[in-house]
């Protein structure tokens, strides 16, 4: 490949990422109490959440792997149906249902509703669900980046893993995490979300900066980025709405309507990721001022949409080297990456590559946010509590010596979930083959769990009898069957056998304890041979599995019915 990164380009990285640090912790403000540090005191406006929503959603998946799904063979816009029209609708559900109900309560995540309304065993389930899906969610996306940087930064890494013994892309993974875990130590949420504002206009920027290095480069052989664009058109890379009723592909029309509308609802409103900003508002009607404003995503997801039309057109008028188009035929997520590294001017290779990491760091630090909360909530402050309790501390005094321990402990999380996300991004490498893109990889990675907690919410907010004890095992029996429905090798069938087994035999041990239930056991018996028929039939013709868009659906559906099927709802699971 032809350029490098220069000494401009370099100091542009890191004076960005130094401003953003200090303008970040200046505007979050000096957090005095988990109050602060998780909901930013709930005084953060409506316009700063709504832009962190956008910024944490537009990840380095999207900003880096969109551009090649729509530059490759037979690429378009039918991604945007997705976006348009399920994140859409999920998003006024979100804001007009959801968000009301959260203010009902001083709660700092969705989890915390579930306990109330289904108990703290409900609780503990759906924050693992959420533990699990965040991990693989996140870390495909820090991957991503990790590849791109791979690219970018090929010599500096290579010498960087000389003194340290590590893979290029391990030290790639680590650079992120360090920014990431940084920004996530100083202020908690409200650091992470002024940040966000910052990273999101940097998107803008590394958007426009591709365009107009694109259109300068074709000036010269007649019309610019406009004919480039007419170009694309003619060769159906504008192509959004596909009516196509192939169950095998996962952008269309009816997929956008009925499936991800409903899908998406988990993302927006019952995933903690998301979720955690509504709750830093300052009420209810600016929190659904943030969740409808936060539709301005879908005019960026275009923009990095119409960055792949325009790589198109560049590389008809010229070609990719020999090197570069090895790169891309191995990995066709590379291209946008080998683009700014051959073809964008120094310093302005800096901002895109800035927009690059921002993308993925709002990702990697809003998760390390969230996972920080769910763990403090559900392993530690019940714990601490108790052994208040015991010294007969009221829970209601005001102690500032506890709430410094307690911001302690709630950084200590932060840096342990830094590390086990990176962790997890240098394994995804085992599967990233599996998928078409990479944007089709961190999408499903999150669909295994999602499911699960969407139907756990629903259990929780409609008005019924709760169903507690029920979702203890129609939970873990979700994921089981999203996991059958999309792997059919023989070594899947060999997990589907253990993951049946584990949750037979602890219904056999709860049997044993005296707690027989004749119509839970059926359930749950018709349950797993479901499971072990969606694994050994359940493709589609041709091989194929049902694409992730079907995940989160089906998850839920799984969830909902069978907590009902295995628990007669005398009771909550507290």
């Amino acid at each position: 490949m032809g350029a490098s990164f220069t000494a401009l380009d370099w100091s542009i990285v890191i004076a960005i990422l130094v401003g953003t640090t200090v303008l970040g912790e200046r505007l979050a403000g000096r957090q005095r109490s988990v109050r602060d540090f998780f909901l930013g005191g709930r005084s953060l406006p409506w316009f700063a959440v709504a832009a962190s929503i956008v910024a944490t959603e537009i990840s380095a998946v999207t900003y880096i792997s969109l551009p090649s799904v729509v530059y490759r063979d037979g690429g378009n816009l039918h991604y945007l149906q997705i976006v348009l029209i399920g994140s859409l609708l999920a998003r006024l559900f979100v804001g007009y249902v959801l968000v009301p109900a959260y203010y009902e309560r001083e709660i700092y995540s969705p989890y915390d509703y579930v306990a109330q309304r289904l108990g703290e065993r409900a609780r503990g389930m759906t924050t693992a669900l959420f533990t699990l899906g965040g991990i693989l969610g996140q870390s495909a996306r820090v991957y991503l980046t990790a590849l791109v940087l791979e690219v970018l930064l090929a010599e500096e890494l290579a010498m960087l893993g000389g003194w340290t013994g590590c893979a290029p892309l391990t030290c790639a993974v680590a650079l992120i995490g360090v920014v990431a875990v940084l920004w996530t130590w100083i202020g908690g949420i409200a650091t992470v979300i002024w940040t966000d504002v910052v990273l999101f206009c940097l998107f803008l920027v590394g958007i426009a900066v591709s365009l107009w290095t694109v259109h300068h480069a074709l000036v010269g052989v007649g019309g610019g980025l406009s004919e480039a664009l007419v170009e694309g058109w003619r060769a159906g890379k504008f192509d959004v709405i596909n009516t196509s009723t192939d169950l095998s592909q996962p952008y269309t029309l009816w997929v956008a309507l009925f499936v991800a509308s409903w899908g998406q609802i988990g993302p927006y409103g019952c995933d903690q990721l998301m979720a955690q900003r509504l709750f830093c508002c300052r009420g209810p009607r600016e929190a659904r001022k943030a969740i409808v404003a936060s539709i301005a995503a879908v005019g960026i997801i275009a923009a990095v949409a119409l960055v792949g039309v325009a790589l198109w057109a560049y590389y008809q008028q010229f070609p990719l080297s020999e090197t570069s188009a090895a790169l891309v035929a191995e990995r066709p997520d590379r291209i946008f990456p080998i683009f700014v590294m051959e073809v964008v001017g120094p310093g302005l290779k800096g901002l895109v590559i800035v927009g690059a990491l921002a993308a993925a760091i709002s990702s990697l630090d809003s998760i390390l946010a969230a996972l920080s909360q769910t763990t403090l909530a559900t392993v530690y402050l019940p714990r601490r509590r108790r052994e208040l309790a015991r010294r007969g501390v009221s829970e209601e005094e005001d102690d500032p010596e506890e709430d410094a321990r307690t911001l302690r402990v709630s950084r200590s999380l932060v840096l342990g979930w830094g590390v086990v996300l990176c962790a997890a991004a240098v394994g995804v490498d085992r599967v990233a083959d599996r998928y078409d893109s990479l944007l089709d990889l961190a999408l499903a990675m999150a669909g295994y769990t999602g499911g699960a907690l969407l139907g756990a919410f629903f259990l929780a907010f409609l008005p019924m009898r709760a169903r507690g004890r029920g979702l203890l095992w129609s939970a873990p029996l979700s994921v089981l069957a999203v996991f059958a429905l999309a792997w059919h090798e023989p070594w899947a069938l060999d997990v589907v056998h253990g993951g049946s087994g584990l949750l037979g035999l602890a219904w056999v041990a709860r049997m044993v304890k005296g707690d027989f239930d004749l119509r839970g056991t059926l359930a749950l018996l018709l349950g797993l041979v479901a499971v072990e028929c969606l694994c050994r039939y359940g493709a589609l013709p041709g091989g194929d599995s049902l694409p992730w868009p079907w995940y989160v659906p089906l998850g839920s559906f799984v969830t909902f019915a069978w907590a009902f099927l295995m628990d007669p709802g005398d009771e909550p699971a507290t």
